[in-house]
């Protein structure tokens, strides 16, 4: 797992951002952007650098999806959750890959290698049902294809 970065570098990193509620988004994607997740340290030195308080920054990290507070996983899998894919039988491919992994939505596995989580529609709704695999479409999915897809990638193909 990614290393935490060290406090100097977060200030650095935020020092740009003026206190204020206006600029939390914006200092929270730049940590983002730069590490790939959002540490426990930088909810910390965002709250300080915008004169704002921890239970603040933390409350945006975890209610906009786009945050993660965890480094991501080799393969991070989003489920699409839109109508489309739920009337094609999205649930089932949900439930398909958490059995395939042993994992539920917003986990791991142990060996950070692959990550789930809910996805919002993209709009490539005639793909449906679909997952996104690292960002890339993996559609028309069946059970067994989701399957056999995961196995691909635990095999490294």
């Amino acid at each position: 797992m990614a290393a935490e970065p060290g406090l100097q570098e977060l200030r650095e990193l935020v020092a740009e951002f003026q206190p204020g509620r206006g600029h939390v988004l914006p200092a929270l994607h730049k940590v983002q952007h730069t590490y790939g997740w959002v540490p426990r340290a930088a909810i910390e030195v965002i709250a300080r650098q915008l004169n704002t308080t921890p239970a603040l920054i933390y409350g945006a990290v975890t209610f906009y999806s786009d945050f993660r507070t965890h480094p991501p996983a080799t393969y991070e899998i989003a489920w699409c959750c839109g109508p489309a894919c739920r009337l094609r039988g999205g649930e089932s491919i949900r439930e398909a890959i958490q059995e395939e992994l042993g994992i539920g939505l917003d986990q791991q596995t142990a060996d950070h290698r692959f990550g789930l989580h809910v996805g919002q529609c993209n709009g490539t709704c005639h793909e449906a049902p679909q997952i996104w695999v690292n960002g890339r479409v993996r559609g028309n999915l069946t059970p067994e294809s989701a399957r056999e897809l995961i196995r691909s990638l635990r095999d490294g193909e």
